[in-house]
């Protein structure tokens, strides 16, 4: 379907997991769910992206020990290449929606530290379009 819309927190909160909801060879976009007190580890992408806050606070962890607290409504723009870590660091699930350039499938998860490709767990996000 060319135009899809969604209430973004309820959808999350049906779901309560990463879920792309867009995928084509240019783009894809995703809502994402995090459990109180729930993180990633510190890592990076080779693929620009943003992060925008619906619901609860996300603590973005840097590794020169920095952070940034994003509270609802706040945005993060995020360069392919540069590492982060979040974290759940409310009482209540996170909601946030991300956006990435290029297909899902496109996409490389490096571990800080290591160097390590990350696999992307099971199989998400939906068919790429055209």
């Amino acid at each position: 379907m060319p135009i899809e819309i969604y209430n973004t927190t309820e959808f999350a909160h049906e779901t309560e997991k990463r879920t792309v909801v867009l995928n084509t060879k240019r783009f894809h976009v995703w809502i994402h769910y995090y459990k109180p007190d729930e993180q990633d580890e510190m890592h990076c992408h080779n693929q620009d992206q943003t992060f925008q806050i619906v619901e609860a606070e996300c603590t973005m962890n840097f590794p020169d020990g920095n952070n940034a607290v994003l509270t609802p409504g706040m945005l993060a723009t995020i360069t392919g290449g540069s590492f982060y870590q979040l974290h759940n660091s409310g009482g209540i699930p996170l909601v946030m929606i991300g956006t990435r350039s290029g297909s899902s499938e496109a996409t490389v998860k490096v571990e800080h530290g290591t160097g390590r490709i990350i696999p992307a767990p099971g199989k998400e996000a939906a068919a790429v379009r055209q």
